[in-house]
């Protein structure tokens, strides 16, 4: 489902606590029910690292939720972008990555080399404001 956020379209992908905020404030729309789950989103990025669309491809449980390179990079192939942010919140409020969100950031990382769309970075983010970079901390 692509998020409608026609303000965020065409804006610039920059420092991280900036993309942070910008799928916490997509998070906070949701209503509170499925605040509590996981949710997987993808930011395709034109070559000058603008918005082109956001799209939550994976909506899970409390804990969990399921991932598959093809879903994450269907539209991006489809829409033809340069590059991919993915972001995901834990809604325990520990933003720190599992050995499962690292492996899978290796796995969309290859697939993305692969298929010609760089993944440029994975956040997790808490409702708190609490993130984390996988990029900027060297975890991927």
């Amino acid at each position: 489902m692509r998020i409608q956020a026609p303000s965020i379209v065409g804006a610039i992908m920059g420092r991280p606590e900036d993309i942070a905020s910008i799928f916490r404030s997509i998070l906070q729309a949701e209503c509170p029910e499925d605040r509590d789950k996981e949710h997987l989103w993808i930011a395709g990025l034109t070559s000058k690292n603008t918005v082109k669309y956001i799209e939550l491809v994976s909506l899970g449980i409390l804990d969990a939720s399921l991932v598959h390179p093809r879903e994450v990079f269907r539209l991006a192939i489809t829409e033809a972008v340069a590059s991919i942010i993915l972001c995901h919140n834990h809604p325990s409020g520990d933003p720190y990555p599992s050995e499962q969100d690292r492996q899978m950031t290796r796995k969309l990382k290859e697939g993305g080399r692969i298929l010609g769309i760089e993944v440029l970075d994975h956040l997790i983010i808490t409702t708190s404001g609490k993130y984390i970079s996988l990029e900027e901390d060297g975890l991927i």
